[in-house]
């Protein structure tokens, strides 16, 4: 019997891209020694979790010794009214990592780390699309300008995964990507001196959009998510070679080799409602020492030897509202390394 030519075509395709692949993914993995590890660090996550954020950012740069951290300036907190901005809680962030000799990658944008996605204060909404762009302009301009001299400061992030639309449509509406494009500009007006980092979802979609428009590109890491559509979780059937060859197809689909992060990698439960919400049985279920433990041996032969793990203050919230600290110990070894 004779396959219809569209399937004969389809089969032929993902016969030679399967192909294309396996080569790909056939580059040296990264040895764990080589690999320098950062982490994310959100007062709007810690105030999700009801910790006591200072104390938690603190435990993260005294206990832990991070020295890598992706700091994220929501802009409901640095303009929460009109014109008047609020930079008391990032001054203190950026001085602290100063003090310990961090390097950080400080995030601009409105679309930022934490769910909803998307982060505005609430006074925008009285404005149109093309006035609301002139003030993500302005805030954007103030964060920049405060910080981009201090030593602490590595490279820049402009908005988060903007390329993944479907996820975050209901919030953030249609990707411009022209004005990504002008806010990256932005940035490098205004300070010459460090990169871009722009992020795009390692499981989902291709790299090429984000990455022609990076300085350096940072990539997440999800094992197991909750899929809407399908009311479960479920876990990614890629392997560490996955990324080490869609890292090398952008490559040689866009002509450029640039540096390479992992921005994003997973290391808290992923839950269907509030973290403090949720049972910590359901919490370890979703995340716990030897899933993370796994999750990092993965990580680790992906080819990217700069990764921010994600969770931080879950790991402070596990130790100190549940007295469980074996997370928080394998962190401390991890960031000894």
């Amino acid at each position: 019997m004779r396959l219809p030519k569209v399937l004969t075509t389809l089969i032929v395709i993902t016969i030679v891209f399967s192909g294309i692949f396996v080569w790909l993914a056939d580059i040296p993995e990264p040895t764990p020694e080589d690999i320098v590890y950062g982490a994310t660090f959100s007062k709007f996550r810690a105030d999700e979790l009801r910790i006591d954020w200072k104390k938690t950012y603190s435990a993260l740069l005294e206990d832990l010794g991070i020295k890598k951290l992706r700091l994220v300036a929501h802009w409901q907190m640095i303009e929460p009214v009109e014109n008047q901005f609020n930079f008391e809680e990032l001054d203190y962030q950026i001085q602290r990592a100063e003090e310990n000799n961090v390097k950080v990658t400080l995030a601009v944008g409105r679309r930022l780390p934490s769910w909803p996605e998307c982060h505005e204060p609430d006074w925008i909404q009285h404005y149109g699309l093309e006035d609301q762009k002139g003030h993500i302009r302005n805030y954007i301009t103030e964060v920049v300008e405060r910080y981009k001299d201090s030593p602490a400061i590595e490279r820049w992030q402009v908005e988060n995964e903007p390329f993944i639309i479907g996820f975050a449509i209901g919030q953030c509406g249609e990707l411009d990507i022209g004005f990504l494009e002008e806010e990256v500009e932005l940035v490098h007006e205004l300070d010459p001196a460090h990169p871009v980092l722009l992020t795009a979802s390692g499981e989902l979609g291709f790299w090429d959009n984000t990455w022609r428009r990076a300085d350096v590109f940072g990539t997440t890491l999800y094992r197991t998510v909750w899929n809407r559509d399908l009311n479960s979780f479920i876990t990614y059937p890629t392997t560490p070679g996955f990324f080490r060859a869609k890292r090398k197809l952008t490559q040689l689909t866009t002509g450029q080799d640039k540096p390479a992060v992992l921005a994003e990698l997973a290391a808290e439960p992923w839950v269907i409602q509030a973290v403090v919400d949720t049972p910590l049985e359901e919490q370890l279920k979703r995340m716990n020492i030897d899933i993370l433990k796994e999750t990092i041996q993965f990580a680790s032969r992906t080819g990217f030897e700069e990764q921010y793990l994600w969770g931080a203050e879950w790991w402070y919230y596990l130790k100190e509202v549940h007295g469980q600290d074996d997370v928080w110990q394998y962190m401390k070894q991890l960031f000894e390394e």
